[in-house]
């Protein structure tokens, strides 16, 4: 691996499966799509497309009926080394503490007890819960544990971070401030990220460069570049013209893939 190699590289991809009625269904088709070292990419797509499929490919628990997956230049079999994953629904072990969960990850790679909790702690304090170290996740709130799951992930210093829906299911205005805890957690890390979205507005303001997917099965139909100024804080940007622009050019090319993916399921009705 050199500076030059890239973090992802999705090369002519396509992906099919046996549905449970025994039919062969496409998930995704002839993808290429390449993430930078140190970039932030946001895929949005109509529901169903295949966004999470393509994330599924690249962390190794999907493989690609036609075409070629690398992570950092090796191709991927099995979880490649160095990768985070944060899931719409957070992966807190109930019966471990905030401190447990965070220190869980260090502890599997072998690292000693003490080290680990002092990573730990102090990954903890970045997203604000050093008080609440020793509640359990059912004593935490829905952004409470949302940090500790950021805080879980992070503290495994990961070279890729996926992250698929993480804040969709937070009420409007704790998926803002959890969005610019993101920016800040990661600003700094080199980390290269591949973040699933349906909300336009936070793949705009997150990414570097959002790839927008047709109705499934998906392939690229267009990457747009987003020239915003870092470090960015959300709430602010979304007062600025230019960033509503973009997010408005965004919807109207992701719109037609809507309609079209709506137009098959009332044709499977």
């Amino acid at each position: 691996m050199t500076e030059l190699t890239p973090a992802v590289e999705i090369s002519g991809v396509t992906h099919r499966f046996v549905t449970p009625e025994r039919r062969l269904m496409t998930a995704v088709r002839t993808v290429d799509l390449t993430v930078r070292r140190g970039e932030f990419v946001c895929i949005v797509g109509p529901t169903g497309c295949g966004k999470s499929t393509l994330l599924n490919l690249v962390r190794g628990l999907t493989i690609p009926s036609r075409g070629s997956v690398r992570v950092w230049g090796e191709a991927v079999h099995g979880v490649p080394p160095g990768l985070g994953f944060v899931f719409q629904a957070d992966a807190l072990l109930p019966w471990r503490t905030v401190l447990g969960n965070v220190a869980a990850g260090p502890r599997f790679r072998g690292v000693g007890r003490r080290e680990a909790n002092e990573k730990a702690r102090a990954w903890i304090a970045r997203v604000g819960l050093s008080r609440f170290e020793q509640h359990y996740p059912h004593q935490l709130s829905g952004g409470m544990r949302k940090r500790a799951a950021l805080a879980q992930t992070f503290v495994t210093e990961p070279k890729l971070l996926l992250m698929d829906e993480p804040f969709s299911a937070l009420d409007v205005q704790t998926r803002a401030v959890m969005q610019d805890e993101l920016l800040a957690l990661w600003s700094g890390t080199g980390a290269s990220v591949m973040f699933v979205t349906h909300d336009l507005e936070e793949a705009a303001g997150l990414a570097d460069r959002v790839v927008v997917l047709t109705a499934g099965p998906a392939t690229v139909k267009s990457i747009y570049d987003v020239r915003l100024p870092r470090p960015r804080v959300l709430s602010d940007l979304r007062f600025d013209p230019a960033f509503g622009t973009l997010a408005a050019t965004i919807w109207e090319d992701l719109r037609a893939e809507v309609r079209v993916g709506q137009a098959r399921a009332l044709e499977t009705m």
